[in-house]
């Protein structure tokens, strides 16, 4: 494909379950670009037809949000049965990359990480956009820790024309809520959920639900209460057992009201480790200084009795 409506293909940047993500040059501002792509080949005339509906009212939607942890939307269309949507082209690398095999990142990192990500998902539920899909290749890292959230609304449409291809709901079952695996009422509190679950990964290196297979794992979801993170990684406080608890909620009543309540937690929760850090932090430098004194002082002394005991003789 050299190609997709006025935008020139430059190269591949991924693949997912649905189509091609790549790089590409907007040739009219000289602008470089990430496209994504869905396929709409295999649909029906009139399933095509109702499906291009919803996706452009989706993509409307994600478009008109615009702020500093949300990937920007620049455009989209149709050409040639393939669905596109332009957004900004970043550098960095999606999370998962840096937690992949169980790598867990510090503890005050995971939370400035994931504070930008409830913060984000803040504003977009209060322009009535929920995600749908939470996940760690969603979530895009950039320099200095920046992060984005990509692919806003697009969930929603994949979900949409998944079902409409196999007849089942698709997605990502390790972080799917309760309610969306119930096929139940999705509102902000189920991104909250799978927020949730995302914390839990990177601040234990493994999941809160698991099994050999995508039952398992949903029935788990479910019915089975998760451990608390501290009973797998020591260094991790009380308070963030806290704070994940009430994101990992069964009924969606008992978690996060909102994004924005979890986002202050988790800045408080940072706040106060950094502080606690650097009060033992001063505390150890303290204790060095005054060992070192003491330590010249008993040299001084030594030196200064050989040197009399010298004299005496």
């Amino acid at each position: 494909m050299e190609n997709l409506g006025r935008y020139e293909i430059i190269k591949e940047l991924g693949r997912g379950a649905m189509g091609i993500v790549y790089e590409a040059k907007d040739p009219l501002i000289d602008r470089l670009l990430a496209i994504k792509t869905i396929d709409l080949h295999n649909l029906a005339p009139q399933e095509k037809k109702d499906y291009e509906a919803r996706f452009y009212q989706e993509a409307r939607a994600a478009g008109r949000l615009s702020h500093p942890n949300i990937v920007t939307i620049h455009d989209l269309g149709e050409s040639n049965g393939i669905a596109y949507i332009a957004m900004e082209l970043l550098e960095g690398c999606e999370l998962h990359h840096l937690i992949k095999d169980g790598q867990r990142l510090p503890v005050e990192q995971t939370l400035n990480i994931v504070a930008q990500v409830a913060t984000g998902l803040a504003y977009a539920h209060e322009h009535g956009i929920v995600h749908r899909d939470i996940k760690p290749s969603n979530v895009m890292v950039l320099k200095g820790n920046q992060v984005k959230i990509a692919d806003f609304g697009i969930a929603r449409m994949e979900s949409s024309l998944q079902l409409t291809q196999v007849g089942l709901i698709m997605g990502s079952p390790l972080y799917m809520s309760p309610e969306q695996i119930l096929g139940g009422t999705i509102d902000p509190r189920s991104d909250i959920f799978s927020l949730g679950i995302l914390l839990f990964q990177m601040l234990t290196g493994q999941m809160p639900f698991s099994g050999d297979s995508t039952n398992v794992i949903m029935y788990q979801i479910v019915n089975v209460e998760p451990p608390m993170p501290s009973s797998i990684n020591p260094e991790i406080p009380s308070m963030l057992d806290t704070i994940v608890s009430k994101c990992l909620s069964k009924n969606p009543e008992d978690r996060y009201p909102n994004a924005h309540e979890l986002a202050n937690d988790l800045r408080s929760c940072r706040e106060t480790l950094l502080q606690i850090k650097a009060g033992i932090s001063a505390a150890t430098e303290q204790k060095m200084r005054k060992w070192k004194s003491v330590s010249i002082a008993a040299i001084l002394f030594i030196i200064f009795e050989i040197i009399e005991r010298l004299l005496q003789h």
